[in-house]
């Protein structure tokens, strides 16, 4: 996270405005943070997010905000990237890795002031083909986790439902062939699951997908390979309890941090999670980072959540 900017960016004075998601669970928290910092709003549906977006930016707008979940911020950082403008976040999410991950607030009247007075900083994106991801990408074990998970979820809840998710994916768990090309040279697996982070990612709890602080920027690419359960199992344990580094011992794991790598299946079309979102993809699947791709408004160092 390179700073482009280690001045706040002056926009009191100027017009600021705030787009809100109006179907998210904090919806209303962001539109009473909103109005205490004075900053103009608008509540809008997800169906209509990007095209107001659009519209804001092609009206010459040098700073957005947005408040959402990861969702809504891929959105706009998927407008913004790689133009002159500015993207300001209140997170809205259930987990909010990337507000985490970038010194933002997740108290929103908090967030609303860093939105409107924060500094600049250079934000780095992944993309899988031509779709971007914030955080991380993910195929086999996971991508079952999250469909199950999205089925409980309406009955029972984030936190129950991922319990029984996790339960249901360990039955379910199988194994898939995958080849994976990382500078010229091919690597070919017997995996359960491909992990793929935007900048070095942890798997302990209760820090699980979170970025290593002060960690190595590029895509963090790990493999859990094998067929056994037992031993994925350990594998499991072994990163969940003692960390990524713990892991990297074992021989059904394996991990790179990379610019760049493609993985080729053995099906022409695959489902893979991106940021907790599922999206079938053609096959092979072309992994690239995109360094300092936009500008993101964060806290500085003084400012404590």
């Amino acid at each position: 996270m390179a700073p482009t900017s280690t001045a706040p960016a002056g926009t009191r004075g100027s017009k600021l405005k705030a787009f809100v998601n109006a179907a998210g669970g904090s919806a209303e928290a962001a539109r009473e943070a909103l109005t205490e910092a004075g900053l103009d709003f608008e509540m809008v549906q997800p169906g209509e997010l990007e095209t107001r977006l659009k519209q804001e930016i092609d009206g010459g707008a040098r700073r957005i905000v947005v408040a959402g979940g990861d969702g809504t911020i891929a959105t706009a950082a998927s407008l913004v990237a790689k133009k002159d403008i500015e993207l300001a976040i209140l997170p809205g999410g259930t987990l909010n890795h990337f507000a985490k991950d970038h010194n933002i607030p997740a108290d929103l009247g908090k967030a609303a002031t860093v939105a409107a007075e924060g500094i600049v900083v250079g934000a780095d994106i992944g993309y899988v083909n031509d779709s971007l991801f914030l955080n991380t990408s993910s195929l086999g074990a996971y991508v079952t986790f999250v469909r199950v998970r999205e089925r409980f979820e309406k009955h029972l809840g984030y936190r129950i439902a991922s319990f029984f998710a996790l339960m249901r994916t360990w039955v379910m768990l199988r194994s898939f062939a995958v080849t994976l090309e990382v500078e010229g040279e091919k690597k070919v697996y017997r995996s359960s699951m491909v992990f793929i982070g935007v900048g070095e990612r942890e798997l302990k709890l209760p820090i699980l997908g979170n970025r290593v602080k002060n960690g190595r920027r590029g895509l963090h690419v790990m493999v859990v390979q094998g067929r056994r359960r037992a031993r994925l199992f350990g594998v499991a344990l072994a990163g969940i309890a003692k960390g990524t580094k713990e892991a990297e011992k074992l021989p059904e794991f394996d991990d790179f941090l990379v610019e760049s790598c493609r993985i080729e299946l053995t099906r022409s079309h695959t489902l893979i999670g991106l940021d907790g979102e599922l999206k079938e993809m053609r096959t092979p699947l072309d992994y690239r980072i995109e360094r300092d791709a936009f500008h993101i408004v964060t806290a500085p160092p003084e400012v404590d959540e």
